[in-house]
């Protein structure tokens, strides 16, 4: 993806999965303070954000991974880049999630 000119587009990976709210605690207590463990050490990796959300008898998580550029997720995902990474032990807590993530060009941040 190539935004204006010959610039990059920072690429916004966001994903989303939800719990029963006995299981909520523990599974943001798996996500703390790592996403994935390591990441942040990724060449073009540039942060991220956990959300949650209490809707009616569930949970939800969303999670926003910023890359510098396509290239750089590649990089780190493989070609499947879009197949949602989600480790054994955190599976068990979710309910539902999402099989793919969306990624999204970044327009505007800070």
């Amino acid at each position: 993806m190539k935004g204006l000119g010959s610039i990059e587009t920072m690429i916004a990976r966001v994903w989303r999965g939800s719990t029963k709210p006995e299981n909520a605690d523990s599974y943001e207590a798996m996500l703390k303070p790592e996403l994935l463990p390591g990441i942040s050490k990724v060449p073009g990796f540039k942060g991220s954000y956990f959300l949650r959300l209490t809707v009616e008898d569930e949970v939800e998580f969303a999670t926003i991974l910023l890359w510098e550029s396509l290239d750089a997720l590649k990089a780190f995902a493989g070609e499947n880049y879009e197949i949602s990474i989600i480790p054994e032990e955190r599976r068990k807590y979710l309910s539902k999630h999402d099989e793919k993530a969306a990624h999204y060009e970044v327009i505007s941040h800070p």
